[in-house]
């Protein structure tokens, strides 16, 4: 069965759960090397809007897919101490922060309000008091009331759609992206135009929810994973659903999983350039770009000098995030059998020599009236 509608999407999209070895609580390094790079556009966001005619009492902020890793810890602290910074420079009154933690409904909230401490949230007779909660929901939907927040952070979440692009059956019902999970060199067009427009219309969705919630002059700090090239199928930027496809192949041909469980499934994600990300926003219309820039990372994994070593620890990365939705589709049961493959096919068909992972800094203004 493929992965059809919003609601089942936003059933079983998620992170692993927990704090045990293959949760994503201890498989997030590279969004943390991500998140790092990315810290001066947010430092840069929390000054610019002390620089703007807001009177600011009270900073309300969100972020938006938050997961349960420390990425959001270290999102909180950044916003907290340039609010302080500022306060120092501008001798004003105690402010107070409010941070609205958003995901989906299956995410590990337990796991996220857990790893909250005394050195994130701070006292609450600090310069900034902090305040922290929770908001389950789409965020391609409304969450907050309107014009409420200041600031709206996100990281790598916003590539992922709400559904499977649509179309991507003929009309005799026949799998267009067979054998492929994702887009391929062997993809027909049918197949990038359906995921462009997917994106498009889930982006566009985004953008409107937010110029809902957003203050007029209120900044957005996106960090999207994406691409640098124009084509969909460089192997740079889909080399994991690649390698995963190959891998569900490999069990297919075994008889493990139903040849038609792979051809009918397509990962609801989509790795945009900076191009298409532009040209939906200027398209929108209801925000300014004030940044937008792209960089290469290598992860992690890549400094391990035993390849098997490398190979093993890019797996507990790939399957941190994907295994929820590739479980549903192909079952739990084969999971162990499905990774094992991937890191073999890792190792020896790429030597482990993974490409860089490309990310997209784009930093929004609301745009005032």
């Amino acid at each position: 069965m493929a992965l059809a509608t919003t609601g089942k999407v936003n059933e079983v999209l998620f992170m692993n759960r927990g704090e045990g070895e293959s949760s994503y609580a201890q498989n997030s390094s590279f969004t943390q090397q991500v998140a790092s790079m990315a810290q001066p556009a947010l430092e840069n966001a929390v000054e610019t809007l002390f620089s703007k005619d807001f009177h600011l009492q009270a900073l309300n902020a969100a972020d938006l897919g938050c997961a349960a890793g420390p990425n959001t810890f270290a999102v909180i602290s950044t916003i907290k101490r340039m609010m302080e910074k500022k306060c120092r420079e501008l001798n004003c009154q105690t402010l107070e922060l409010q941070v609205y933690l958003n995901d989906l409904f299956g995410n590990d909230f337990n796991t996220l309000f857990k790893g909250l401490s005394s050195e994130v949230i701070g006292n609450k007779c600090e310069e900034v008091s902090c305040y922290v909660m929770g908001v389950p929901g789409s965020f391609h939907g409304r969450l907050f009331p309107r014009n409420s927040l200041h600031l709206v952070h996100s990281s790598y979440s916003v590539h992922w759609l709400t559904q499977a692009p649509k179309g991507l059956t003929s009309r005799e019902g026949l799998a267009l992206n067979k054998g492929k999970i994702y887009i391929s060199k062997t993809s027909p067009p049918v197949v990038r135009e359906a995921y462009l427009s997917q994106f498009h219309e889930d982006f566009t969705m985004f953008l409107n929810a937010r110029s809902q919630e957003v203050v007029p002059n209120g900044c957005m700090v996106l960090i999207l994973r994406g691409r640098q090239c124009s084509d969909p199928s460089d192997m740079q930027s889909c080399f994991t659903w690649e390698l995963l496809a190959m891998a569900i192949a490999e069990l297919v041909s075994q008889g493990l999983i139903d040849e038609d469980k792979l051809d009918t499934f397509n990962i609801p994600s989509y790795f945009a350039s900076l191009e298409e990300v532009k040209d939906i926003v200027e398209r929108d219309g209801s925000f300014t770009i004030d940044h937008i820039e792209g960089f290469d990372l290598d992860s992690l994994e890549m400094q391990e000098n035993d390849k098997w070593v490398r190979g093993e620890k890019f797996t507990k990365v790939v399957r941190a995030f994907t295994e929820p939705i590739i479980s549903n589709q192909f079952g739990h049961e084969i999971m162990d059998k499905l990774y094992d493959k991937f890191t073999h096919i890792v190792v020896s068909d790429l030597e482990a020599k993974l490409p860089k992972t490309t990310s997209i800094i784009l930093v929004l203004s609301k745009i005032d009236g």
